[in-house]
């Protein structure tokens, strides 16, 4: 969908105009009272659920569709590509009409906000007026509490699933060395290696190794691959891959700098980097979230995540309290870290199935 209303954002910069991807599930109801918005994380799209035209299956099918915790029976699901994006919406790798070459680096830095902003607007144009949930993890469960934040007249309820209120020291020093690996490989030229019909395969490579090792568990390791060499014995060299962690992080890597874009890539972990809703109200997180009184909150996280590790969640849910806003939580006792959000764990997604039955189909 396009837009030619410019998109201010928090930079100070402006889209001049851009086109949103997304796709949707279910049917709207009469007096569109049951749409659900999905809020996608660093590199997932608007496909989250089905099998696409090219094989690939919605990054969020165990959760979302017929019958399942997300009834599209029941609930016109939105997900929605932000813009920055590579996956359809305008992003570094369209054309910049100030120049007419692709954006690359100079596409202007985004926030959570200014996604909020965009999927605000595409919402509208669907004829809906309030959104019966928006959900999302990881990033995305950010982007579900920015719109409570923003928009809290225009959804009731906010699923945050292994979220966090901002990112800790740590976590942007990770973000920070994944960077560092696309910006000094020689492929990148200075974020407009379009032109040369290179990708900083390398880089990305690297970036994608040292997120991934975030996104699981000590345990989870561990039980997958343990000590195990690669070939059986050591080889004795500081060159080739000697542990089976290492071949499947290299795969990983690999894999994902095959299809992902690395300015992107650089957006997305800022706009991480960016999101602390309690700077603006003088560090109080209690008072960043009044405007949110009258949402209702179901938080989910998991006992192994060390990216966003539950007392993060935690901390969301004290502050609603505090503000006496209606809110669930879930502390599921999984092994998988951070990836659990994405995974069938039955206790996960019987919470979800729940909440979606008795409280947000209450009002649908």
């Amino acid at each position: 969908m396009s837009f030619d209303t410019p998109l201010p954002l928090a930079s100070g910069a402006v889209l001049p105009f851009y086109s949103l991807a997304y796709e949707t599930y279910g049917r709207l109801n009469d007096d569109a009272s049951n749409a659900v918005l999905v809020c996608h994380a660093l590199n997932a799209s608007h496909h989250v659920a089905g099998r696409h035209a090219d094989g690939t299956l919605g990054w969020w099918d165990n959760l979302i569709g017929a019958g399942k915790a997300i009834d599209t029976e029941r609930f016109f699901v939105i997900g929605v590509n932000n813009p920055g994006s590579c996956f359809g919406s305008t992003g570094p790798m369209h054309r910049n009409p100030a120049t007419g070459r692709a954006w690359g680096a100079d596409f202007p830095v985004v926030t959570v906000e200014d996604w909020v902003e965009a999927q605000a607007r595409l919402v509208e144009r669907l004829g809906i007026r309030q959104l019966a949930a928006v959900i999302g993890g990881s990033l995305g469960g950010m982007q579900a509490l920015a719109w409570t934040l923003r928009h809290p007249d225009r959804v009731r309820h906010c699923v945050a699933v292994a979220t966090a209120p901002c990112l800790s020291a740590q976590n942007i020093a990770f973000n920070e060395v994944a960077r560092r690996a696309i910006v000094t490989d020689p492929d990148f030229h200075g974020g407009h290696f379009y032109e040369h019909g290179v990708v900083p395969q390398r880089g990305l490579t690297v970036a994608r190794m040292i997120g991934h090792i975030t996104y699981l568990s000590d345990d989870s390791m561990e039980a997958r691959f343990g000590r195990a060499l690669k070939n059986g014995s050591p080889a004795y060299s500081t060159q080739a891959i000697e542990f089976q962690v290492e071949s499947y992080l290299r795969h990983q890597g690999e894999k994902f700098s095959g299809y992902f874009d690395a300015n992107t890539y650089l957006l997305i972990t800022r706009a991480l980097d960016y999101f602390d809703p309690a700077a603006a109200a003088g560090g109080s997180l209690r008072k960043a979230f009044e405007p949110a009184r009258g949402n209702r909150f179901l938080l989910v996280s998991f006992t192994t995540d060390w990216r966003f590790a539950p007392a993060r969640s935690r901390e969301i849910v004290k502050a609603l309290v505090d503000n006496g806003t209606a809110v669930s939580y879930a502390e599921i006792d999984a092994p998988h870290g951070h990836d659990a959000f994405l995974l069938d764990d039955p206790r996960y997604h019987t919470v979800m199935r729940g909440y979606f039955e008795a409280q947000v189909a209450a009002h649908v």
